[in-house]
């Protein structure tokens, strides 16, 4: 119902049954109520008129109005969200893509100093990946269907699905009860990191997230048909991506595991139930 009709209804309906009980009072029930009975009878016809009717409308003035402040304040959300997107790109993301130009130019006149350069330009490439990222999930519309903290992957897919001919299948369920705010930020990150490898260096058409539980517990596993890679050798090497794993479910307690099975590279996170 319409916030007008609503006011319409709250004006006239103890007018109509004032208006209602004096005619009925005076046609049909003066031989049996007193004027003086009928006078006191008015305003608990109108009290109680109000409160079986009128608190109904209120309610619904209020919800609307609650409505209304919930949209107002999304839109607010959504407007500083844009508005520090479009800073990090004109910023962060812009800095860090001539970064990354200049050390690919020192790269070729510095071959002796190729080690060095290469960590660095791994690790100004990794920054402006997270800076994408947030970039993405800043101007990405909230889905209330789906967990808030899954929706940077969301972004993340559909990021790595514009820019490549990879398909990306997921399957969510744990339950958002399962997991303490600490597990969601450490379990996104592993996650977030599995994919980027994947996308990155496995040369994968079809990168998989499965998620379920397991008992009192839960596994989730990121899985593609890329070429595969050895994770101690690339931990020795000092990899990032990987010992930042390995450190994360470490300090969780997690089990986190490589494996090449018939010709998939799956990374599984698992967490036994107690």
């Amino acid at each position: 119902m319409s916030y007008k009709a609503i006011k319409w209804l709250i004006l006239t309906i103890p007018t109509l049954a004032v208006g209602l009980w004096e005619y009925l009072r005076h046609e049909f029930l003066l031989p049996y109520i007193s004027m003086e009975l009928g006078n006191w009878l008015t305003p608990v016809i109108v009290l109680l008129v109000s409160l079986l009717l009128l608190t109904q409308l209120f309610r619904m003035i209020e919800h609307n109005q609650e409505e209304l402040n919930r949209a107002k304040a999304v839109q607010a959300v959504m407007e500083e969200r844009e508005k520090i997107a479009r800073e990090l790109h004109d910023g962060i993301a812009q800095s860090l893509f001539f970064l990354n130009a200049q050390v690919m130019q020192m790269e070729k006149k510095e071959q002796g100093e190729a080690a060095p350069l290469a960590k660095l330009k791994e690790s100004v490439l990794r920054a402006n990946d997270y800076v994408r990222q947030a970039i993405a999930s800043l101007r990405h519309v909230s889905d209330s269907d789906k967990h808030i903290w899954l929706q940077s992957v969301d972004s993340l897919i559909r990021e790595l699905e514009q820019e490549s001919a990879v398909s990306f299948q997921t399957e969510w369920s744990i339950p958002e009860g399962m997991l303490t705010p600490k597990e969601k930020v450490e379990l996104l990150a592993i996650i977030r990191e599995a994919m980027l490898n994947s996308y990155k260096h496995a040369d994968a058409s079809v990168i998989s997230l499965l998620a379920e539980t397991a008992g009192k517990g839960w596994i989730c596993c990121i899985s593609d048909d890329g070429k595969g890679f050895d994770h101690e050798r690339a931990a020795a090497g000092n990899r990032y991506g990987i010992k930042m794993m390995q450190d994360r479910a470490r300090q969780m307690a997690w089990q986190l595991s490589f494996e090449r099975i018939n010709g998939e590279t799956r990374v599984t996170i698992a967490k036994g139930g107690g």
